[in-house]
């Protein structure tokens, strides 16, 4: 347990619907990986990353549902660049409160690796305009090994702290 790395990002939506047009919303979404983690304990890749992302999102009522994918900058021994997509299914409880569910894929990331497939279920809780918590929690590898059929399925979770200015 600890801290990992450091994420940063902004988000550009160039394309924005009225509420009743029928086009989703579209956004591009860049952002770079700090290496503030420690790497020796899993917490962190040990170099810096960038990923280069293009996101669509529609909402409905209380549901919103959104996603796309990207392109992942991951140098270092034994790495390599690869893709990612996911896309996820949300509905409003409260007036603070979102739920709601993804499912993921990305190819390989490293060197001998195949790509994983995944899901989590979480949420963010609105304390006020600019911060937020977000949470999670799923199987987030689904990594199938090069050299068998064995599936490794590592339970994970994410916990932040979201400012938005």
């Amino acid at each position: 347990m600890g801290v990992s790395d450091t994420e940063l990002g902004a988000k550009y939506r160039f394309i924005n619907p009225g509420p009743d047009d029928w086009w989703p919303q579209v956004a591009v979404f860049p952002l770079v990986e700090a290496p503030t983690g420690n790497a020796q304990r899993g917490l962190g890749a040990g170099t810096w990353q960038g990923f280069l992302p293009v996101w669509v999102q529609k909402d409905f009522g209380k549901w919103t549902t959104y996603g796309g994918g990207g392109y992942w900058i991951n140098p270092g021994p034994g790495n390599r660049n690869y893709w990612f997509t996911g896309w996820t299914l949300q509905r409003k409880v409260t007036a603070n409160l979102v739920l709601g569910g993804e499912v993921f894929h990305q190819t390989s990331s490293m060197v001998g690796r195949d790509g994983s497939w995944g899901f989590n279920l979480g949420g963010t809780y609105n304390f006020t305009e600019h911060y937020h918590l977000l949470f999670s929690a799923g199987r987030g590898g689904l990594l199938y090994a090069v050299d068998s059929a064995a599936v490794t399925n590592p339970f994970t979770y994410y916990l932040g702290i979201q400012w938005i200015f």
